[in-house]
Parts: C-alpha cells; sequence; structure tokens
C-alpha cells in the first residue's frame, strides 16, 4: 500500500519533476497524474519506487495524484521548488498533524539567501503571493548579499537578525581549534540551544507578525537555510500539531539540497577560517539530527511541556493556536 506521509515531490530548475513514493509491499503498483495537463508531457517511471515528469510549464506550481491499486490516493505538490538561485527554497506544508489535518500547501515557506535569484526565479517567487519575508540573517548579511524580491506582488521584509551569543567567543577560539571537528560540532550544538533559548525572543516577533496578517503567506530564510530556519520552519509545524518525526524528517530534508562541500570557500571567506581545514569546518554546514534535537531538548529540560514552552516563550497561548491553526491547516 502506498504510504501517505512518504510522499516527496522536488523540481529541477530546468521544470523536470521527481516524484519519490514508499510502499508497505513491492508488488504495489502506483500511478502519476499531474492535475494540470498543459504541453506535451512525458513521464518516466523508474525501477525504484518513483517517477520523473518532464514538459510542464516552469512558471508556476503543479500538483500531482498519487494512487495505488488499493484506493489510497495522495494529492501533492512540490516541497523543493525549482529555484537556481536558492536550491533549499522549500515549501513546509502538506504534512499531517496528530489531530488528523493536513498543513497547507502554499503558504508556509523556507529558503537560504535569495540574493542570486535568477529572473525565472522571481517569477516564480511572485507567483507565489507573499505577504512577509522573515529574515533571520545577520543585518551585515543582509546588506551585503541584498535579497532579489518581486515588485509586485512586494511582500512585507520582517529583519530578524539572530546572532547566537556563543558566536564571537568561538570565533576567538577558532585559532585553537583549527584541525577539531568535535569543536565545531559541539558549536553547533550550543547554537541550537540558543535558539528555543536566549533567541526565543526573536521567534516571538515572528509569530507576532504571522499573527497580525491574516491568512499570511510567507517565507522564513537565512544564509543556508539549514539552520536559523531550520528552527523556525520546526517550531511553526510543531504549534501546528505536526509530531516530531515528521518535523525532524523536513528539517533533514536540507542535506539533500545543500551541499557542504560547495560552500567551504565561501564559508572560509566569509568568517576568515582560511587556516582551518575542511573536516574542521564541515559541522557548521552540515544538518545532524542532532542539532534540532539540543534545541528540542532545551524545551524539555526547561519547561514542563510543548505548550507551556509555546505560551511562554513565544506567546502562543490556546487562543494564538487556535487561530494558527484555523488559517494553516485543513
Amino acid at each position: 500500500m502506498l504510504i501517505s506521509d512518504a510522499v516527496h515531490i522536488w523540481r529541477e530548475p530546468d521544470g523536470d519533476y521527481h516524484i519519490e513514493w514508499q510502499v508497505t509491499d513491492p508488488g504495489t503498483e502506483v500511478t502519476v497524474e499531474p492535475l494540470s495537463v498543459e504541453g506535451e508531457l512525458q513521464l518516466h517511471y523508474l525501477p525504484r519506487p518513483g517517477a520523473r515528469l518532464v514538459g510542464l510549464p516552469p512558471a508556476r506550481r503543479h500538483f500531482f495524484r498519487l494512487r495505488d491499486q488499493f484506493g489510497t490516493e495522495v494529492v501533492a505538490t512540490e516541497r523543493r521548488l525549482g529555484m537556481d538561485g536558492a536550491p533549499n527554497f522549500r515549501d513546509f506544508g502538506g504534512y499531517r498533524t496528530t489531530g488528523g489535518q493536513q498543513v497547507k500547501w502554499g503558504f508556509l515557506f523556507r529558503s537560504g539567501q535569495l540574493s542570486a535569484l535568477s529572473e525565472q526565479d522571481v517569477s516564480l517567487l511572485a507567483s507565489l503571493a507573499l505577504d512577509l519575508v522573515f529574515d533571520f540573517r545577520r543585518m551585515e548579511e543582509q546588506e551585503t548579499d541584498l535579497s532579489r524580491l518581486p515588485r509586485q506582488p512586494r511582500p512585507k521584509v520582517v529583519s530578524l537578525p539572530i546572532i547566537p551569543g556563543s558566536n564571537s567567543r568561538f570565533f576567538e577560539q577558532a585559532d585553537q581549534q583549527s584541525d577539531n571537528p568535535g569543536a565545531m560540532f559541539d558549536f553547533m550544538l550550543e547554537i541550537n540551544r540558543d535558539f528555543a533559548g536566549p533567541q526565543a525572543a526573536t521567534y516571538r516577533r515572528m509569530f507576532r507578525e504571522i499573527l497580525a496578517a491574516p491568512d499570511a503567506r510567507f517565507l522564513v530564510h537565512c544564509a543556508a537555510g539549514k539552520d536559523r530556519t531550520g528552527f523556525a520552519a520546526a517550531i511553526i509545524l510543531l504549534a501546528l500539531g505536526v509530531p516530531r518525526d515528521l518535523v525532524m524528517r523536513d528539517y533533514l530534508l536540507t542535506s539533500r539540497y545543500y551541499l557542504p562541500e560547495l560552500e567551504l570557500d565561501r564559508l572560509r571567506r566569509k568568517y576568515q577560517l582560511e587556516h582551518m581545514v575542511a573536516d574542521a569546518i564541515l559541522p557548521m554546514l552540515e544538518v545532524h539530527e542532532d542539532y534540532l534535537a539540543m534545541a528540542l531538548r532545551h524545551i524539555e529540560q526547561n519547561y514542563s511541556s510543548l505548550e507551556e514552552y509555546l505560551e511562554q516563550a513565544l506567546g502562543l497561548g490556546p487562543a494564538e493556536l487556535a487561530e494558527l491553526r484555523s488559517r494553516y491547516l485543513e
């Protein structure tokens, strides 16, 4: 049988769609049907559970129906959008909640920086009709790498710079840790604990802006779209009632689209780390389950429940949670 929560669709910048699924029995037959049929489509089923589809217009998003012979049906769109200049641009809707509802597609997006978007990327971004863009980058990052955004409709940009308290201390000690991967890994654990602790006030502002804009479509992003953005997307999904395993699955998807080896030279220049060996830097560019788990552990250790954390640290009491869920669940 087709597993509803295990369908994954992504798009390449050239417009090709890739569709993956999982089944409970190897004999399960799954068909894929695009809901909008435009142009000359080519659908190729792959030996492993999956398919590739060529020919859909790249200027907008497309939905697909997957169906097995037992009547199980899933309707979904691409999670990773085909942005040439933002390879980690994703929709983090579509997940099921513990209450059986589904997070709406087309309202919640996450990404890395938007400074390298192509004209086609900007056109696709415009089609999303975003109301809010939350930028978690430091001010110097925002000023150096200016975001490319559509003029119409122009989203409201909310600057929410996040600078973990351990940042400066770590780089002051980098000379002594230049060949120690464990030091960078521990640093990333500290950063993620900071997101849930000292940086909670920043994420509280994010929720306040969301609640102040009825039915807002929004994007959360930082430089890579994995750490500051990763916690933002995770806490939003948790607030909506998505179970932790699905939240973690969304978090770890970054490892499919953000390739650390391609970012090493840029990071060395950005933080003056030319003296450090690659293995010592890579944990800063990677995504590990332990990183987000550290943030969630901080919540568990300091609050009696997730609901208490959401209310006390992020300003999401029962009324605010009900409002978010009425907007973004179906």
